[in-house]
């Protein structure tokens, strides 16, 4: 339980929003079903998007480009752990800063992905490629405590990433055929919500994601992300979910030494 004396203790401490208008359980249904047809449409075009998407062509990527890991260099081709497919998150990172000041979208992303068994029953490795050097970063992981594969592919962006933007959120699909390797799809910024169960969740109660830009009804609360210098994934200075590493007796000393 979050107490109140905690930065996410004080963030949850809000004045009382308003509320939807109260009705009979048969009004209640009745607009519910009509919302449930729209929602059923969603489905359903989500569904003829994953259809196309499985139907778009692909390109080779060079299979022995360098990535670096636990026991230093290895080939892009390793990092499939032998399974057919990758999925592989390029995380942002900010050489030399802090943890405090390391990505607040990414980390907000990566924390959530946890189980890999269901991924692995499909063929499929998911791993995370940071943009900045191994040493540093997979300091940030054990202090985040993730257990996802972790490599650098600082060295090798131009290769990977090649004709988009080094240094943004960017989740990419891989396929091997044998010892070639072949990208079949990359998405960035929102599309990284994939990977996200947090908003989804949110976007199912009454009050959303309470950012800004989102349609609400008025008096409903929307101060994350309101004000100058604030970040929807962002509270006191650090993103959300370190607070509760640090309080869990944590380091997040990023410093690469003897």
């Amino acid at each position: 339980m979050t107490d109140a004396a905690t930065p996410l203790g004080r963030a949850a401490a809000t004045s009382a929003p308003r509320v939807p208008d109260a009705v009979d359980r048969a009004t209640f249904q009745a607009a519910l079903d009509g919302l449930r047809a729209r929602e059923k449409a969603h489905t359903r075009e989500g569904d003829a998007i994953a259809a196309a998407r499985r139907r778009l062509p692909m390109v080779e990527v060079d299979a022995t480009t360098e990535l670096i890991g636990p026991h230093g260099p290895v080939p892009l081709l390793d990092a499939f752990e032998g399974r057919r497919q990758l999925v592989a998150y390029y995380f942002m990172w900010h050489p030399g800063h802090p943890a405090a000041e390391q990505c607040e979208g990414c980390t907000w992303v990566t924390t959530q992905v946890t189980e890999l068994s269901y991924l692995h029953s499909r063929d499929i490795t998911y791993a995370v490629f940071c943009q900045g050097p191994y040493d540093e970063s997979s300091r940030y992981r054990e202090f985040m405590g993730w257990n996802v594969p972790w490599y650098s592919a600082q060295a090798s962006l131009d290769e990977l990433l090649v004709g988009r933007r080094i240094g943004l959120m960017h989740l990419v699909c891989y396929v091997r055929d044998g010892d070639r390797v072949f990208e079949t799809y990359w998405t960035t910024r929102r599309g990284v919500e994939a990977m996200d169960y947090s908003y989804a969740l949110m976007d199912l109660t009454v009050y959303g994601r309470q950012e800004p830009w989102e349609d609400s009804p008025p008096g409903w609360p929307q101060q994350w992300g309101a004000g100058p210098g604030e970040h929807v994934t962002r509270i006191n200075g650090r993103p959300i979910a370190q607070w509760s590493r640090l309080e869990a007796g944590r380091s997040d000393d990023l410093a690469v030494g003897p």
